[in-house]
Parts: C-alpha cells; sequence; structure tokens
C-alpha cells in the first residue's frame, strides 16, 4: 500500500516522503497512529502543492539574502565606541552592535547570530567579518571602531 508520511518514521523515511508499506503496518500503525495518509491523487496533489510552496519560499528567501549579500559585499561599517588609558574599549564591540550599526549605516536587517567576528573587538581599529546567511550566502565587511 503505498502510503504518505506526515511525520517522520525511523526505518520508514521522512515526512513527505511516498513509500510502499505492507498493507497490515501501513493501516493498524502508520495511518492509525497519524504517522502517514493513504496516497490517493488529493493527498498526492496536496503534497506536490506543499513541496513547490516551500520550494518558492527558499527561492525568495534566496534572493533576498542574495541583494542583501551584494549591498553589503566589501562594505565598511563604522562603529563609534568609548574606550580607557592606553585605546582598550569599555566592553566590547559586540555582532548586536555590529547589526545596529549596519541598519542604521545602510538600512539592511542582518540579525546578529549571522555576524562572525574572528575575535572579540575590544580596541580601536580596522576588523573583518563575515556574514553568513542562510542557503550558502556569505558576505564579508569591514569594522572600523573608532572614539566616539
Amino acid at each position: 500500500m503505498k502510503v504518505i508520511l506526515i511525520k517522520d518514521v525511523k526505518g520508514s523515511g521522512k515526512a513527505g516522503d511516498v513509500i510502499n508499506a505492507a498493507d497490515g503496518y501501513a493501516r493498524n500503525y502508520l495511518i492509525a497512529r497519524g504517522f502517514a495518509l493513504e496516497a490517493t491523487s488529493k493527498n498526492l496533489n496536496d503534497l506536490a502543492g506543499k513541496k513547490a510552496s516551500a520550494q518558492h519560499k527558499i527561492d525568495v528567501e534566496v534572493a533576498d539574502n542574495k541583494k542583501a549579500a551584494g549591498a553589503l559585499e566589501g562594505k565598511e561599517v563604522v562603529i563609534k565606541a568609548k574606550a580607557g588609558q592606553g585605546g582598550k574599549l569599555f566592553g566590547a564591540v559586540t555582532p548586536s552592535a555590529v547589526s545596529d550599526a549596519i541598519k542604521a549605516q545602510y538600512s539592511v536587517n542582518v540579525d546578529k547570530k549571522k555576524i562572525n567576528l574572528q575575535s572579540d573587538i575590544k580596541a580601536y581599529g580596522d576588523f573583518e567579518a563575515v556574514i553568513k546567511f542562510t542557503h550558502g550566502v556569505n558576505c564579508s565587511i569591514k569594522i572600523k571602531v573608532i572614539e566616539e
């Protein structure tokens, strides 16, 4: 019997897979416990629509990420910070501060979790950061920390 898995089933497949299962296993276990639906033409069409919708969502997200990466690639973000004796900053420049500076200077929203700094920024100077968007889209930016 052909069934469409609704949830991941260990040993059988992942959600969205169409599998051939023994009649008893399909009726008494998979369908009865809500792990699968019978593979009727209506259910197969619904599955195809959901897959197409999910693919479209991914394509739109990749396009948005490429647009943001293109706007930021190689740009310099200037961050003003206070420091004490010897140019050592009070605290550090965090990915959150970098995200806020990018939004203020370039009007591009970047989640702070996507910004990878090589090390903590605790002094004035020039630094590099990589922004890792989803689906393999990356860009690098320069961070310049100056005195406030």
